[in-house]
């Protein structure tokens, strides 16, 4: 068998070492420059490769083909490759993974939910890996360890070509308008990509889902699901019952030690998937307070001239800034903006109206943030500098009164990546704390 990976990033590079290990001759081809790191994990393993370029005869001689989830389907090398079987990396090391796979999909919240799933199983002393879209790569994994659990952070990108990938436990967070450039401004054909993740599942596997997220009961699909359905429900007197089979569980709003409504339906499904993978109650229980978050989460970074700042940069569109926003019943001045996806801020307005003293929109071209607020009639000012932004906070806010990185956008034009964004933000305002 003869394999091609097209992409030579994380994903890439992994998917190439694990077809190696398996003794599967495989090339990769990328029409970049692939990064120093991967090119001498390429270089050690004896693995051939090509850059700044694709050619076409040396990848139309596979047997099949495994697209990096950065390369969309209509990408002129995809088109050339269309009668080709092309799958994906997380497909491909699906086939190698002896454990049970946990994977976790929607527009927000992800990456706190695959943590604080792997977090609760950790803690029951399972061999457990954590994988996907956070960074790391499926398939790099199974080359490393043989886990008893894999717990998987997966996008739409990765979703759109998973085949025969099945995974033990599914987990749909939500479903919001999100990447709309890739799918030319289709919620549904957003919607329905991720709702591959339910494609091969079978009446002995588990789907969580959220009751309250519009959309995603919007899509689902209308007949009858394979799955065993365990479907969240808000919070009810401030706690969350758990009851099955195997598990039997009341969480209170004050043993998730998350700030947000939003991740309070996290935590639930982070148990829920944890229980279900047999992780005692009394350890959950005993667990669960201790997971703080990530960063770039709101997460607190100081409080200068004792006004509390929290970096947000994860939110990169609409809905999780709106998560964001409804977090604090104090006033927030609100830093945000970047390279604008597609974002329709109409849904913002209201809770902006309601929760923002004003706006300093940070990114090279931020017309069309202002163009949407402007009619809310709040102070609004815009710069291009990340410090500057900060100054021009905290020279409107009061003691108690909030500084809020939520940018609602993506972060490449000032930034090299939102974790760039939001560890520049952290860094300034802890030079601030240390000034005050």
């Amino acid at each position: 068998m003869r394999l091609v990976v097209l992409g030579g990033g994380e994903s890439g590079t992994g998917a190439a070492l694990l077809a190696k290990q398996q003794g599967i001759d495989v090339f990769v081809s990328d029409a970049g420059i692939i990064q120093t790191g991967y090119k001498q994990l390429l270089y050690t393993h004896q693995i051939p490769f090509e850059e700044g370029g694709h050619t076409i005869e040396k990848i139309a001689s596979a047997d099949e083909v495994i697209k990096s989830p950065g390369i969309p389907h209509e990408a002129t090398i995809i088109r050339k490759l269309h009668s080709m079987p092309i799958i994906d990396e997380i497909a491909f090391a699906a086939r190698y993974a002896k454990g049970k796979i946990i994977a976790v999909t929607g527009s927000n919240g992800k990456s706190t939910t695959v943590h604080l799933i792997y977090h609760l199983l950790h803690a029951a002393g399972l061999h457990v890996a954590l994988a996907g879209n956070i960074g790391y790569s499926f398939a790099k994994c199974i080359t490393q360890s043989a886990y008893d659990h894999y717990v998987l952070e997966l996008s739409s990108f990765q979703l759109e070509a998973i085949q025969d990938f099945k995974p033990d436990i599914a987990c749909l967070l939500n479903i919001t308008p999100d990447h709309l450039d890739r799918y030319h401004g289709s919620v549904e054909a957003y919607a329905q990509t991720k709702l591959n993740i339910l494609r091969n599942m079978t009446p002995l596997d588990h789907f969580i889902y959220h009751t309250s997220d519009p959309l995603t009961t919007q899509y689902l699909p209308k007949a009858q699901l394979l799955p065993q359905l365990h479907p969240i429900s808000p919070l009810s007197n401030g706690r969350f019952y758990l009851n099955g089979q195997r598990y039997a569980l009341s969480i209170s709003q004050q043993q998730i030690g998350l700030l947000g409504r939003h991740n309070q339906y996290n935590a639930m499904t982070a148990v829920t998937a944890a229980a279900l993978a047999g992780v005692p109650t009394s350890i959950i229980a005993t667990a669960l307070p201790k997971f703080r978050g990530l960063p770039h989460r709101l997460e607190w970074c100081g409080a200068p001239q004792g006004i509390n700042c929290y970096n947000d940069s994860k939110s990169t569109n609409v809905a999780s800034t709106i998560a964001a926003l409804v977090s604090f019943s104090q006033p927030i001045i609100w830093i945000a903006g970047g390279i604008d996806k597609g974002n329709n801020y109409c849904p913002l307005l209201p809770i902006v109206q309601k929760r923002v003293k004003a706006i300093i929109c940070l990114g090279k071209e931020n017309s069309a943030m202002i163009k949407a607020f402007h009619p809310l009639g709040l102070p609004i000012q815009e710069t291009h500098n990340l410090s500057s932004a900060i100054d021009k906070a905290l020279s409107i806010a009061l003691p108690r009164e909030v500084i809020l990185l939520s940018p609602a956008c993506a972060s490449f034009d000032l930034f090299k990546n939102f974790e760039d964004r939001g560890n520049q933000f952290k860094e300034l305002i802890v030079k601030m704390c240390m000034k005050h």
